[in-house]
């Protein structure tokens, strides 16, 4: 096989989406949650990886973090990995770091970049569906639940556990 045949090869392959984002509590165990002007529903700090820039999910998660609301946090552990297939778009695979507990001097320094972001708000781990749709409340809640436990990531498909 060519060079070419190889480039004309991988440029032929499929494509898969990345995204990952940062669970952040607080010492009662909300979960911080930001709420987009782009789409219904709420979600954790988090974006796309840029991966045509060498950027991994864990620093995308760091980057995305300090762009939405101004914290410049290194991500914890891996909590979850969520394979999110879609019929009218790629596949997203999903990363969800630990973001650890935040004290109240961290929670007042946090600034809302305003070109995506409405607001923020502290969420009972009980409450979490309420405002996270889909497949996201699903993966948040596993996350948190692989937190609880102290057990490595858990791996999802749609939000939902597997393996």
């Amino acid at each position: 096989m060519t060079h070419t045949d190889y480039a004309t090869y991988i440029a032929g392959l499929p494509r898969v989406l990345a995204g990952a984002a940062t669970l952040f509590r607080d010492g009662e165990g909300r979960v911080l949650l930001v709420e987009p002007n782009y789409r219904d529903g709420w979600g954790l700090p988090g974006g796309t990886v840029e991966s045509d820039t060498g950027e991994t999910p864990r620093q995308a998660a760091r980057r995305e973090t300090l762009e939405e609301i101004g914290l410049d946090v290194e991500p914890g552990a891996l909590l979850a990995i969520d394979w999110v297939p879609g019929p009218a778009r790629p596949p997203i695979v999903a990363y969800v770091y630990d973001g650890g507990v935040l004290s109240g001097e961290r929670f007042r320094a946090i600034r809302l970049q305003e070109e995506e972001l409405i607001s923020w708000k502290l969420v009972d781990p009980g409450e979490l569906r309420t405002y996270l749709l889909g497949e996201l409340g699903l993966r948040v809640t596993a996350a948190l639940e692989a937190l609880e436990a102290g057990r490595g990531p858990v791996e999802l498909v749609d939000g939902r556990p597997v393996g």
